[in-house]
Order: structure tokens, then sequence, then C-alpha cells
């Protein structure tokens, strides 16, 4: 079995946390709307590290890692306006 990119690990990583994260403040907080646009955006990153992996040329595997910076930029928006409205410390 091929090892795992030390990125594709750290994103599936993420993504779990970003799960923990969404089920905490749809249960605790009963917080939907901005946490679901987190849960979207910090589980999208690893799914396009994890395309980018299989990617059909140079340019597709640029393409997707760059969707996921941008997916990573979106989900510290959202946890920039969760932190700011005091749903998570």
């Amino acid at each position: 079995m091929a090892r795992q990119s030390i990125v594709e690990e750290k994103s599936v990583a993420f993504a779990k946390r970003v799960a923990k994260c969404y089920r905490y403040l749809l249960e605790k907080k009963k917080e939907s709307v901005a946490s679901y646009q987190f849960y979207k955006s910090g589980t999208s990153i690893g799914a396009n590290v994890r395309e980018g992996l299989f990617a059909q040329s140079r340019k597709d595997f640029i393409s997707k890692m760059n969707i996921a910076l941008k997916e990573a930029g979106e989900t510290d928006y959202w946890l920039e306006i969760l932190y700011s409205a005091e749903y998570l410390t």
C-alpha cells in the first residue's frame, strides 16, 4: 500500500475535526447556518486534495490544489465568524 501524502493525511484529520465541531455546534449550540458552511468548506479541502492525487495532468493537479487552498480560506472565514459570534472559544 502506498504511503499517504502528508497533505492528504492532514486534510483527512482536519475534516474529521470539522465534522466533530459541526456536530457540537448543531447539538450544543443550536447553530446551523454558519456551521453548515464551515462543514462544507472544511471537508471539501480533503476531497480536493484526494482528487488532486489522481489528477490527469500537472495542470489538473495544480487546479485541484488551488481549489483546496480556496476552501481552506473559506473555512478560516467561517471559523472567524463562529468565533466572533461566540459559538466557539
